[in-house]
């Protein structure tokens, strides 16, 4: 998706096997870029839990990148979300559902359009 739209992207394998914070695609062009962690499920909620975020978020910061949650539930594309976005259960794991992606999701085109750039520490 992202090279087809004239973004470089790398696929981080094992991310999430790492010892050290690693999202699972950076891209970029042109002086934007994106540490993206990338999340898929067959029910209609998936949890994320807060040492996820936090990581995410770190990495970003460090990378001078902005930090997203890509999402796609069976049958349906994929939205993305800032981590400030997520929806919060009552202990400290996040989540996202199909309804939040309905909500607050934005489209692959969105994100690459959109000149909003929220590094976030």
């Amino acid at each position: 998706m992202f090279w087809e739209a004239g973004h470089f992207c790398l696929r981080v394998a094992g991310s999430g096997s790492m010892p050290f914070p690693c999202p699972d695609l950076l891209v970029g062009k042109a002086g934007r870029s994106f540490a993206i962690e990338c999340k898929s499920c067959k029910s209609d909620k998936r949890y994320i839990t807060e040492s996820q975020i936090n990581e995410l978020k770190e990495f970003a910061h460090g990378f001078g990148a902005e930090p997203w949650i890509a999402m796609r539930f069976d049958r349906t594309g994929w939205k993305f979300f800032k981590p400030e976005e997520l929806g919060r259960n009552g202990g400290k794991n996040f989540f996202v559902s199909k309804d939040l992606c309905k909500e607050k999701g934005i489209t692959f085109e969105e994100l690459i359009t959109s000149g909003n750039s929220s590094v976030s520490p």
